[in-house]
């Protein structure tokens, strides 16, 4: 790793988890469904999948992915928000978070990749 390549994921991780705080900020109810949390990781999904799906140099992928998507989503506030509706006798909601979460980004990183590789293609 090359000094320019470090600045770049300081700096996607700046931008990826600014937007992540105020995405929580604007979304996430207290004490109801983790919609900011679920916004983020979804979105941090399909910028992962875009990001693969394109032929970027490795800057560009260390700023988008290590950078921005690594700090845009989050595994242990996910994990956290689970807990927390799991405990609090949501069982359902809690189930249906996780459901949601793995199908939903799964199906968005593949989405994200293959409109990244689409739209290499329309450029070429």
């Amino acid at each position: 790793m090359n000094w320019m390549t470090l600045a770049l994921v300081c700096v996607g991780g700046f931008v990826g988890a600014v937007s992540r705080y105020w995405i929580a900020q604007k979304w996430n109810a207290p004490k109801g469904f983790p919609k900011g949390t679920l916004i983020a990781n979804l979105a941090g999904s399909v910028l992962i999948g875009l990001v693969f799906g394109l032929p970027l140099s490795i800057w560009w992928k260390a700023l988008g992915t290590a950078g921005i998507a690594g700090s845009l989503t989050t595994f242990s506030t996910l994990m956290k928000e689970w807990w927390e509706l799991w405990r609090s006798g949501q069982k359902r909601l809690a189930i249906l978070y996780l459901l949601l979460t793995y199908g939903a980004g799964i199906s968005l990183v593949y989405f994200g990749y293959f409109l990244g590789g689409s739209l290499f293609d329309e450029l070429k």
